[in-house]
């Protein structure tokens, strides 16, 4: 893998998708942020990503997409998740919310891990429960990403500390997963949280105008794609 810091950035519409691309974006995200933490686009609009995607050729950046903000009902998240990996997404991002059955609902999306790259969503403003990460690994996830549920709380770093976050870095990564940070991230938390090596970083709304609901801008992708460029890693990666 490559030694610089590394860039998810989410995306409303194809417009953005495009923004995206040309910006830099490792991970160019499908999400709607004006439908919660994690909103999830139409089935016919990533259907429509997924051939834009797949026009880009063998350079294009890896396509996520999120499988809306599903209430931890085992049944009712695995066929949100099947339904986005359908469209062809390569990777479907799903929301493991505070609940008792969190567990249950790893284990029910084990068998679409084994033919869809799964990155669970745990939420730092919801007490997040590092001891799930092995259960990941065991039912074939391909990640685990940090991000925050309520974006009026405030970014992730308010939520958990460094120490905490590289400790979440390194359960996962003991246990074979790719790790993510994410929550109303800015320029400014890049440099702490690249220290801790994350193999990526997300962003909404440092690239909007306007806040993670208004429009992703050229200039604003830039400035974090520099910012990412210059500033040194934290642990390596293999």
């Amino acid at each position: 893998m490559s030694a610089r810091n590394r860039l998810l950035a989410s995306v409303a519409d194809l417009a953005e998708m495009e923004v995206a691309r040309l910006g830099g974006a490792d991970i160019v995200d499908l999400k709607q942020p004006a439908f919660g933490a994690l909103g999830a686009w139409g089935a016919d609009a990533l259907t429509a990503a997924v051939t834009l995607w797949s026009a880009w050729g063998d350079t294009r950046p890896m396509l996520s997409a999120t499988a809306g903000d599903q209430p931890m009902v085992p049944a009712i998240l695995r066929e949100a998740a099947t339904g986005i990996a359908r469209t062809g997404v390569p990777m479907v991002k799903v929301g493991i919310f505070d609940s008792p059955r969190a567990a249950d609902c790893i284990d029910a999306l084990a068998p679409l891990a084994a033919t869809t790259r799964l990155v669970a969503v745990l939420f730092a403003d919801q007490s997040p429960d590092f001891g799930l990460i092995p259960l990941l690994g065991r039912c074939g996830f391909a990640g685990v990403m940090l991000d925050t549920a309520d974006k009026r709380l405030g970014r992730l770093t308010l939520h958990l500390d460094a120490l905490t976050l590289s400790q979440f870095v390194g359960e996962a990564r003991r246990h074979g997963l790719l790790t993510g940070l994410a929550g109303s991230l800015q320029v400014d938390d890049i440099a702490p949280l690249a220290a801790i090596g994350a193999d990526y970083l997300g962003f909404r709304g440092a690239l909007c105008r306007g806040g993670r609901t208004g429009a992703l801008d050229p200039a604003r992708l830039l400035q974090v794609r520099t910012r990412l460029a210059t500033t040194p890693e934290g642990e390596a990666r293999d």
